[in-house]
């Protein structure tokens, strides 16, 4: 099995901008035929100034059209697709998934993270079409996956805005699977621990996404127009024998027909989110949620990338000062001081105790190649209970999880 699929984006030869080379600078609404000049169109949303159709936007437009600017925070941009099954078909899935990484500068179909939505902290998952037809893969999900666990921890209200032909057919049951996990990590989110999920369907959301966490919202939301069903219209015309009305599978259709629960065009999109979330905040009658497993802090890949890298920086400069007599390797506390500052668990954890030496370090990052190193702090008085309890999780592929009370 091939490793991690990335595109090294120092060696991406810059492409010519559309004013350099005369070309990208007009398109077409796929409505009403007009022509349209892109700039203009991109500082109307993308909304056709003709018919008031809803052409497609980039996953990056959506975040500045959604997130207040310099609050965006993006999660988990490194990982990266594999290709399990080796599946090629009229090409390779690796130069299939190098070609949309090269397209797109995303290493997968999923832009994750958090920000503020008119002040309101939020965390915000939106699907890349561009992306191979924004399907779902093992990374997608994975993303998704630990962007709802994180708002789940973090208490924050969950966005997701898709855009999606189905589960990526060329990681077969990998892809499939990932409709449950998330589910798993939403049944947690929105009946555990009780907080909001908003699903925004886009055109066209179908196949495993729709019958998946699109659906599941709180409250499901679509844009005027979108496409959104499981099969194809045409699949389901054959099945039936019979004629489907003109607006079969359209978001007035489905709105018609109970589906969703609110049908809002672009423009006014960010706003009614905020007054949703404002609603949902001052209601009344609010029960109070908790996490089954309790709240985790947790050193995820991020943070151990960045403890490497800070010591592979000292290692070099030391070495470096020592060779011109200047000086020596700076100190593992020096080091074991900033990861403290990295996890934020200072007066929790004294970490000295569980990396004595540069040695314990490395087997350390080794363990966490393959496992998370965790610390869960049981939220019993929540609930009228005894005091909280620390205690130290540590979970691996190879082995259950082993807890020891602090």
């Amino acid at each position: 099995m091939l490793g991690p699929i990335s595109v090294n984006k120092d060696r991406i030869e810059p492409k010519a901008t559309a004013e350099a080379t005369g070309k990208g600078l007009w398109t077409r609404c796929e409505k009403c035929g007009v022509i349209l000049y892109i700039k203009h169109l991109k500082e109307h949303n993308h909304i056709c100034f003709s018919c008031n159709f809803h052409l497609k936007m980039s996953s990056a437009e959506r975040v500045d059209h959604m997130i207040d600017p310099g609050t965006w925070r993006s999660i988990d941009d490194l990982l990266s697709p594999m290709d399990p099954l080796e599946f090629t078909d009229l090409k390779p899935y690796t130069d299939r998934i190098k070609e949309a990484q090269d397209k797109t500068g995303m290493q997968d179909g999923l832009r994750a993270g958090t920000g503020l939505l008119h002040g309101i902290p939020v965390a915000l998952g939106v699907m890349e079409f561009g992306y191979m037809g924004g399907s779902m893969g093992s990374v997608v999900g994975e993303k998704l996956t630990r962007l709802i666990e994180y708002a789940t921890q973090e208490g924050l209200s969950l966005i997701i805005v898709s855009t999606s032909g189905g589960a990526r057919m060329q990681e077969g049951i990998f892809s499939l699977m990932q409709m449950a996990k998330i589910s798993g990590a939403l049944h947690v989110h929105q009946n555990e621990a009780n907080l909001l999920f908003i699903s925004v369907l886009t055109s066209p959301t179908t196949g495993g996404v729709t019958a998946s966490f699109g659906m599941l919202g709180d409250i499901i939301v679509a844009e005027p127009g979108a496409i959104i069903g499981f099969a194809g219209r045409r699949v389901i015309e054959q099945t039936l024998q019979e004629q489907l009305p003109a607006d079969f599978q359209t978001a007035e259709y489905l709105l018609d027909k109970g589906l969703l629960d609110l049908v809002i065009p672009r423009s006014f999109l960010k706003g009614a989110l905020f007054e949703l979330m404002d609603f949902y905040k001052d209601a009344p009658y609010k029960k109070q949620g908790r996490i089954p497993f309790g709240v985790q802090h947790s050193t995820f890949l991020t943070t151990e990338e960045k403890v490497r890298r800070k010591w592979r920086e000292w290692s070099s400069s030391g070495a470096t000062a020592s060779n011109n007599g200047k000086g020596a390797t700076p100190s593992y506390k020096e080091l074991v001081s900033s990861m403290k500052v990295l996890l934020g668990e200072e007066n929790k954890v004294d970490i000295m105790d569980l990396m004595k030496d540069e040695a314990m370090f490395a087997e350390a990052l080794a363990v966490a190649k393959t496992s998370k190193i965790e610390w869960l702090q049981q939220q019993s008085t929540l609930l009228g209970g005894k005091a909280p309890q620390d205690s130290y999780s540590f979970r691996t592929s190879e082995q259950p999880q082993i807890a020891v009370a602090k």
